[in-house]
């Protein structure tokens, strides 16, 4: 069995072929277009989707061997994500499906990133146990996730207003980093004092997280601080990036601490684009060793937007038989289907 997967949900255009649960091939096109705006412009995306979704998918099927004509279905992401770079993708697995006359599998952008760690790249490789907790971060989502089977996920808490990704890249932007701020965080969070600098950190109930209230916690602090020394980022940024990081690093591990604590699992994965986060994954291999927990944390390349997740979802999908009328619209907001 031959899967292609299409990614198209932000600004990255992503194919990838697996044979069965083993990935044969990930091609993935970035956009620096975004880069002197400071973040995604969702019609310059939906243009570069356009121009890049064919020659990703010719190199997806060249570097697996194999052609088109070999394929026994094609999965793509249907949502969420910005509406005019789904439906690039979208539009294309259609044609593409019609034309082979096989069959397609609609994907949640979400699952896809708590699937990415069933990606294989050698039959050995090892997989999570169900039930496993999983911690999913990224630019747009922040969930705490109970991962029952491939197709029964329960949100056990997430983001009441802004995710984590989202509040790094905006500090990021008050600061004058650049965009986007995540890689640009953990690099001078290296170097930095991570106890330099208090931030509030909000107090909500339960297992649902927070980050607004840290972002203005941050830009208040900086105004101040700028008034006494108008250098005063460029001083201490990286202390100022190294306190950020481990603010919200110490925000999401205590809802997971909570998580494990109240469901008993202790098998604990991370997901999403903010899990290649050094302080993070650190984080996690601290609480592996002083809880007991046994971590999966995948590989960078995993865990940014890409096609290789997507294609694992619809491998087991298929063997379900759950494939995809034509006339099924791509959707820019929902959780967990």
């Amino acid at each position: 069995m031959y899967i292609l997967g299409i990614e198209s949900s932000c600004d990255d255009t992503s194919a990838a072929v697996l044979n069965d649960n083993i990935l044969l091939s990930n091609v993935t096109a970035s956009q620096d277009v975004h880069f002197e705006y400071g973040g995604v412009v969702p019609e310059l995306a939906s243009r570069a989707h356009q121009q890049n979704i064919v020659p990703v998918v010719s190199a997806a099927l060249k570097r697996a061997g194999i052609t088109k004509e070999q394929l026994s279905a094609v999965a793509f992401t249907r949502g969420p994500g910005l509406m005019g770079s789904l439906l690039v993708g979208v539009s294309f697995t259609k044609g593409f499906a019609r034309s082979l006359g096989i069959p397609m599998i609609d994907v949640n952008h979400l699952q896809g990133h708590v699937m990415a760690h069933f990606i294989k790249e050698k039959p050995e490789d090892t997989t999570p146990p169900f039930p496993f907790i999983c911690l999913l971060v990224s630019g747009g989502n922040s969930q705490i996730v109970k991962v029952n089977a491939y197709n029964d996920m329960e949100v056990l808490g997430q983001t009441i207003d802004d995710a984590a990704g989202e509040a790094i890249d905006k500090c990021s932007k008050v600061m004058g980093l650049g965009y986007p701020g995540g890689p640009i965080i953990d690099r001078l969070a290296r170097q930095g004092n991570p106890l330099a600098y208090k931030f509030a950190e909000p107090h909500i109930p339960g297992l649902d997280f927070s980050f607004s209230g840290l972002k203005t916690s941050f830009l208040y602090s900086l105004r101040k601080w700028i008034q006494d020394d108008p250098d005063f980022i460029e001083h201490h940024k990286n202390d100022l990036a190294a306190s950020l990081e481990h603010t919200i690093v110490d925000i999401l591990m205590k809802k997971l601490r909570l998580a494990v604590k109240q469901t008993g699992i202790k098998h604990v994965a991370v997901a999403g684009g903010v899990s290649a986060n050094n302080g993070l994954r650190n984080a996690f291999r601290d609480h592996a060793k002083r809880y007991g927990w046994t971590i999966y944390i995948p590989k960078f390349s995993y865990t940014t937007d890409n096609a290789a997740m997507i294609g694992i979802t619809g491998y087991y999908k298929f063997l379900d038989k759950d494939f995809c009328s034509i006339d099924k619209p791509a959707f820019s907001k929902v959780t967990f289907k």
